[in-house]
């Protein structure tokens, strides 16, 4: 098994030399274009949240949050772990994955309940989607609602996988320092950039050898499960709002294979066998959740909108017509 394996990677490594030799043109510019989406997006939003979640697993890592533990028992999260959910929700991928893999490090997470954790931990933060989601739309309301269909998601994923969390974590004291985040943060990112920058290679290679025989729709579809980034950003092309709208909630579920390869790696020592099913179960939800808003949502909330006004003017016009006499 690990000769085959070895054969197909020399292979497709071989491949690969191959092409950027013969066409250097292509991957210049698919490297410039994943250096300047690094740049301009993803290091501007992910890192300091990667810098923020290592110091907020360093305080909370073991401690019993009581706010928190209904979400907890909610999901079967183990008892003291319910700020990974929190940290994988606003951190971003691979936020989550990280912080499962300094849980389990320190001892302060088992590995069958990090295994169970990293299906649904690991999850698109707001940074993302209202800084480079939202901008696709004029709706403001739209960015909300990719949120919200992305957490029930990932809630009803907690809930559907079988385990137990019942078990109270152990406390551990693990405080990590500031200087120990911002290295850890430093060697996330470099990752991230890394990875997103071969996949963009790889993605100006199909567009230009075989891609461009595909519809656009079908393109940006292929794109945005290969490298979340730039399917998202390819969405813009697209004139039916609700297809983009399904699209990128979909999109946002799955998180793409180049967040899963970065997901592996940060996730360590953690048994990743959990996590494809996870996410494509989350993409499955989060794909029905964007149709039924999808027929709905454009009705209903200028619909919602003008009643409040509604109810709002004729109460002022009721407050006009009978003005409040006050004696002197």
């Amino acid at each position: 098994m690990n000769r085959r394996t070895d054969l197909i990677t020399g292979l497709l490594s071989a491949a690969g030399l191959a092409f950027l030799i013969f066409d250097s043109k292509t991957a210049l510019l698919g490297a410039a274009d994943g250096i300047n989406l690094c740049i301009r997006t993803l290091v501007p939003t992910l890192f300091p949240f990667f810098f923020l979640s290592n110091m907020l697993s360093s305080v909370f890592m073991g401690q019993r949050l009581s706010i928190l533990r209904p979400l907890g028992r909610l999901c079967r999260i183990p008892e003291g772990a319910e700020y990974i959910l929190l940290s994988g929700l606003l951190g971003g991928y691979p936020v989550g994955a990280q912080c499962i893999c300094n849980a389990m490090e320190s001892g302060s997470l088992s590995r069958k309940d990090a295994r169970r954790m990293l299906a649904f931990c690991n999850n698109c933060g707001p940074a993302f989607v209202f800084g480079v989601c939202g901008a696709l739309y004029d709706e403001v309301w739209v960015p909300w609602a990719l949120m919200v269909i992305h957490i029930i998601s990932a809630l009803i994923v907690a809930f559907v996988i079988p385990g137990n969390g019942g078990r109270c974590m152990a406390v551990k004291n693990h405080r990590v320092s500031p200087v120990r985040s911002l290295n850890q943060a430093l060697r996330s990112m470099a990752m991230v950039c890394g990875w997103v920058i071969l996949f963009k290679v790889l993605l100006a290679f199909l567009n230009r050898w075989i891609m461009w025989y595909f519809p656009a729709e079908v393109q940006i579809a292929f794109t945005g499960f290969l490298e979340l980034s730039n399917g998202c950003l390819g969405l813009g092309a697209i004139d039916n709002t609700r297809l983009r709208f399904i699209l990128c909630a979909t999109f946002l579920g799955f998180g793409g294979f180049c967040v899963a390869i970065q997901s592996y790696f940060a996730a360590g020592n953690v048994d990743t066998g959990l996590y494809f099913p996870g996410k494509l179960l989350q993409c499955a939800i989060s794909a029905t959740l964007a149709c039924v808003l999808c027929t709905t949502t454009y009705f209903v909330i200028p619909c919602v909108f003008s009643i409040l006004f509604g109810i709002l003017l004729r109460k002022s016009e009721k407050r006009c017509r009978n003005p409040q006499i006050v004696v002197v």
